[in-house]
């Protein structure tokens, strides 16, 4: 991949991270106010799509979804794939 790839690549990872981890406050603060809340399918497409960081830290700093062993498990589980395949592009480009 090109520089210029990398450089997209890196903003896209960057903006998708940022809304994984604000969904998970978003989320946590309606809870707290016994609101409408964001849809679990919701809270996981950005960390699906490469958001996993922004996912964990979500749920570390608002200490939300901690005890569903689905966020718990699937969050980590899609960064270190996230990880891997990044890891492989470096190595093949």
């Amino acid at each position: 991949m090109t520089k210029e790839l990398w450089g997209l690549l890196g903003l896209y990872l960057a903006a998708v991270n940022l809304a994984a981890f604000g969904l998970m406050g978003v989320d946590k603060g309606r809870a707290r106010r016994g609101k409408w809340r964001v849809p679990e399918k919701t809270l996981f497409l950005p960390v699906a799509l490469g958001g996993g960081l922004g996912g964990v830290l979500g749920m570390r700093v608002f200490r939300h979804k901690t005890k569903h062993l689905a966020f718990r498990l699937g969050f980590p589980l899609l960064l270190v794939l996230w990880l891997g395949l990044l890891g492989w592009l470096w190595v093949n480009s």
